[in-house]
């Protein structure tokens, strides 16, 4: 189910047919784009049979994070089960999902994979930060990038799909052209309706004074899906941004991106290191 990313899609299927497929693929870009999607419809491809789903299949290795990282004894794993022959497809095929969180360790055990690869194998590396990454992985992948789409894109496909025009309007307004969030919205209702709420709940806190902000903060710091909430904050402040463009007011702009950049550093320190959540919330409502 590929919505969109059709430059991407068809140099895959080209590389494909050609048979000249990179030991080594990356696919970098934000969340929710489809990378993913693209990864697993990519070696459904290569594997040459009409498989609804690789969950299981002998020849398909799939690495998530465990307890915020990717550790060693994964990447050892997944070596071993590389070198094995083949069982049911012509090569094996391994993704490591949000590859970035590979720690030292893991990439250093992953680097020996690369410089020294066995058999048929391909890997795709899939991450939102590629410079997270040892220089030397990099240059060892060939780098893949994905964007958001445009709005008509996916609302094409859920046009096609029999949606109605007001649920499709009501998902485009707010899954900020992310192909991925835009279909968990469908397929699931109550994300959208968490998602309307945290917008409520930005309003709310940009009114109110410190002692509110900092109460807030506090409470969301506890919750499982933090990186969420501050993905929803980063897209409403996008989409201020967007509105604002040919605002004759630069301070406006000023502020905006420098939210943004703040959005975004907060992001990127929960995601990748143990700073103290609330803390880190607590300097972000002081920017906002």
């Amino acid at each position: 189910m590929i919505i969109g990313h059709q430059k991407q899609w068809n140099y895959l299927k080209k590389i494909a047919k050609s048979e000249r497929i990179p030991h080594a693929l990356l696919f970098s870009g934000g969340e929710h784009l489809g990378k993913k999607t693209i990864a697993l419809e990519f070696i459904r491809l290569l594997f040459g049979r009409d498989f609804k789903s690789l969950k299981g299949h002998p020849d398909f290795i799939l690495i998530t994070p465990t307890e915020s990282e990717i550790q060693i004894a994964q990447i050892r794993e997944l070596i071993w089960k590389l070198s094995l022959k083949p069982s049911l497809a012509p090569i094996k095929a391994a993704i490591i999902d949000q590859a970035h969180l590979m720690n030292q360790e893991a990439q250093n055990c992953f680097l020996k994979t690369l410089e020294e690869p066995r058999g048929n194998t391909i890997l795709i590396l899939i991450t939102e930060y590629p410079e997270m990454l040892f220089p030397t992985i990099l240059s060892r992948c060939q780098i893949i990038k994905f964007y958001p789409i445009k709005k008509e894109e996916i609302e094409n496909y859920f046009k096609n799909q029999g949606v109605k025009e007001g649920k499709i309007k009501e998902i485009l307004e707010i899954s900020n052209n992310k192909p991925g969030e835009a279909l968990d919205f469908l397929m699931e209702p109550q994300k959208l309706e968490e998602r309307i709420q945290r917008k409520k709940e930005l309003v709310k806190i940009l009114k109110s004074d410190l002692s509110f902000r900092f109460q807030y903060a506090k409470e969301i710091s506890k919750e499982s899906n933090l990186k969420e909430i501050l993905n929803i904050w980063l897209s409403c402040f996008r989409e201020n941004l967007l509105t604002n463009l040919n605002s004759k007011q630069p301070e406006i702009l000023k502020k905006l991106k420098n939210i943004l950049q703040k959005i975004q550093s907060t992001i990127f320190l929960i995601s990748t290191t143990n700073v103290n959540p609330r803390l880190a919330l607590e300097i972000l409502m002081l920017e906002i």
